[in-house]
């Protein structure tokens, strides 16, 4: 094949397909498939991801603190079952009525929280559940060496584990502690939205088990969806917003104590 052929048929490739990780993952296919005839669907399947563009939303004032959505992260993702792995964790705000504020999170809250201090001393408490935030503009993206993170069509922020090679630059850069790196595997791992699941039309295994529906998964920009009706009628609020990461994870009712 000549270098004009070689161009022409590149070409074909989508746009946007070379963006992050994508393109690694392009690379391997171009070993087993003719130029030409590489497309989306030999990487997605049918699904589409033009079509869609995704976020969570989390009504703080809905969640009662149970744990279930952590459980059923670490069953639905294989997160090992050590009390310092989470894809994703709920914590416990205490404020009391001096001004202090105290939060814990036991193993995660995977077992639910118990007493805290004397009623009396309380002036209000909460739980706020907390995960990758899937950022727009993603600070764990920008420091991979080997482009093993990146960022989907649809909004996902995910972690090829074929590429990554270890060096816990992107848990370094996470300002939501959102990654850790995986005992058994060694490669960083993190909340992927459940990305296996949605890609079939399934909700995130911890928005189907909540049992107050406290948290909401869905399109940013369709208006027929439940997560656009919970961002029109609730004021938002995102974590660390003054770090201009665009996090997609948005947060109803949320405490300045929260960070």
């Amino acid at each position: 094949m000549n270098r004009r052929d070689l161009l022409k048929n590149l070409l074909i490739i989508p746009p946007g397909i070379f963006l992050g990780g994508l393109f690694l993952k392009t690379l391997s296919l171009l070993k087993k498939t003719p130029l030409g005839k590489i497309s989306l669907e030999s990487i997605y399947g049918k699904y589409n991801p033009h079509a869609h563009y995704y976020a969570m939303g989390i009504d703080i004032d809905k969640c009662i603190g149970c744990g279930r959505c952590v459980e059923a992260c670490k069953i639905e993702n294989n997160v090992p079952r050590e009390p310092f792995f989470f894809r994703t964790w709920v914590e416990r705000y205490v404020i009391t009525v001096d001004g202090e504020t105290k939060v814990d999170s036991p193993e995660g809250g995977i077992h639910g929280f118990p007493e805290p201090i004397s009623e009396k001393e309380i002036l209000r408490t909460f739980f706020v559940p907390k995960l990758c935030n899937h950022c727009d503009n993603p600070p764990c993206v920008q420091v991979c060496p080997v482009g093993a993170t990146y960022k989907t069509i649809d909004g996902a922020v995910l972690v090829d584990k074929d590429y990554c090679i270890g060096c816990r630059y992107c848990i370094q850069a996470c300002p939501y502690g959102a990654r850790y790196l995986h005992p058994e595997t060694h490669t960083a791992d993190k909340c992927t939205f459940c990305y296996h699941r949605i890609v079939k039309g399934l909700q995130p295994a911890c928005v189907e088990v909540c049992p107050t529906g406290a948290r909401i998964f869905g399109e940013v920009k369709p208006r027929n969806n439940p997560l656009a009706r919970f961002v029109r009628f609730n004021k938002l609020g995102v974590l660390k917003p003054y770090l201009n990461t665009g996090p997609k994870v948005y947060y109803a009712n949320l405490d300045k104590e929260v960070t």
